[in-house]
């Protein structure tokens, strides 16, 4: 695609960077068969090649809009499309620079910047996002029923989490609101791990991973949380933990790109690629350690959902799938598995009818199979297909840790 960017826009600190993946694209069209947005609207700037088309006239001097912003985020960051392209379009790079530019120009009426800013505040905060869910709870029956359908059920705990014992160490990201909406998730990852000699090392310093300011119009702060976290992390890692595991693939699939993000920054950029290199999702972890000695799979029927970030971001599409058909358990067929589910980050809060549409087809797919359980590798697709109150929603590590054999 040829591209003459404005004066203007080559002043941007990722000009180059812009203009370098703006004429990969052929513009074949073929992201557009894979795009959730496209498929529910059938318009074509709510497709990868015409928000591409959007953000190439912003940056080339064209006036941006209310409706180019729109267009912009109605966008998943899902980056199916980058599975799909043949060109090898870096699209979710390009999206992050064009949000950025089209937000600067473009004042957001004020319910939406409370909104934003509010989930900025609230979210990362993880003692204030858990006493605020406890208050939830405690009214939820007085809530209103899109409200109620947030709070997450009940926890079923299988233990506590075992005090580091081993030689064998991994950093584990805790992360923000996953401690909230399933608070056994780590602790279940935690005894998994014990169990094959692992320990998790805690690392309290270390908070949100960045991605949730970063995509709210707020680059530099998600940045700034970036390289908090490898100043927590990196006295471990010289001292000889393994890697940063996570267990929300949203969070992993950003964390690989601080390398990226931060490649300029003098003070990080080493640092930030070591740590995008070490950084691994769990079912990278346990698929190389001798799980079958310990677990003992159960009989219920079980369907995957496998998150976005986790397949088109880091790649791992089937490997959740492939580590518990080994160890036993029985998957039934699903359905489009590359379409997303809705969850998308803040994607359900911010853009809630598109949202919903996703949500349900989601579900409707994963539930053909007539399964006992949907299990997940993202905390928010757990928590967005389990709002909608039908076949249970689990982390896939809980399953693993209530089969561990005693």
């Amino acid at each position: 695609m040829q591209t003459s960017l404005s004066e203007q826009a080559r002043q941007l600190p990722r000009a180059a960077e812009a203009e370098k993946i703006l004429r990969t694209c052929v513009h074949c069209g073929f992201c557009n068969a894979t795009c959730p947005t496209y498929q529910l609207l059938g318009d074509e700037l709510d497709g990868p090649r015409g928000r591409i088309y959007l953000i190439k006239q912003v940056l080339e001097g064209a006036p941006a809009t209310a409706q180019t912003q729109l267009h912009l985020d109605r966008c998943l960051s899902c980056r199916n499309c980058e599975t799909t392209c043949p060109s090898g379009v870096d699209y979710h790079n390009l999206l992050d620079i064009g949000r950025a530019v089209v937000d600067r120009a473009v004042p957001r009426p004020p319910g939406q910047r409370l909104l934003r800013e509010s989930l900025r505040a609230l979210a990362p905060n993880k003692g204030l996002f858990k006493g605020l869910l406890r208050i939830g709870a405690t009214f939820r029956p007085l809530l209103p029923r899109p409200l109620e359908a947030k709070l997450p059920a009940p926890s079923s705990a299988n233990g506590a989490r075992p005090v580091p014992r081993h030689p064998r160490r991994v950093l584990l990201l805790e992360g923000c609101v996953q401690p909230g909406l399933s608070p056994n998730t780590n602790d279940a990852t935690a005894r998994v791990l014990d169990r094959l000699g692992i320990s998790v090392t805690p690392v309290s310093e270390a908070g949100c991973c960045g991605a949730l300011d970063y995509h709210l119009d707020a680059q530099a702060k998600g940045l700034e949380r970036a390289r908090r976290n490898i100043d927590a992390w990196w006295p471990h890692l010289e001292n000889g933990a393994e890697a940063i595991v996570q267990t929300a693939s949203g969070c992993g699939a950003f964390i690989k790109d601080y390398g990226h993000l931060l490649a300029h920054d003098p003070a990080y950029a080493d640092k930030a690629r070591q740590v995008s290199e070490r950084s691994l999702d769990l079912v990278q972890v346990l698929a190389q350690e001798p799980l079958e000695r310990v677990c003992s799979a159960g009989q219920r029927r079980i369907a995957v959902h496998c998150p976005c970030t986790l397949q088109h971001a880091l790649k791992l599409g089937g490997a959740v799938e492939a580590l518990l058909t080994r160890l036993g358990f029985s998957l039934t067929a699903v359905p489009d598995g590359h379409l997303c589910c809705g969850s998308a980050g803040t994607y359900s809060l911010t853009q809630p009818t598109l949202a919903r549409q996703l949500r349900d087809n989601r579900l409707n797919a994963l539930e053909s199979g007539r399964p006992d359980l949907i299990v997940t590798a993202n905390v928010g697709c757990q928590s967005h297909l389990g709002s909608a109150g039908r076949t249970p929603v689990r982390h896939w590590i809980e399953l693993v840790d209530q089969s561990l054999a005693e």
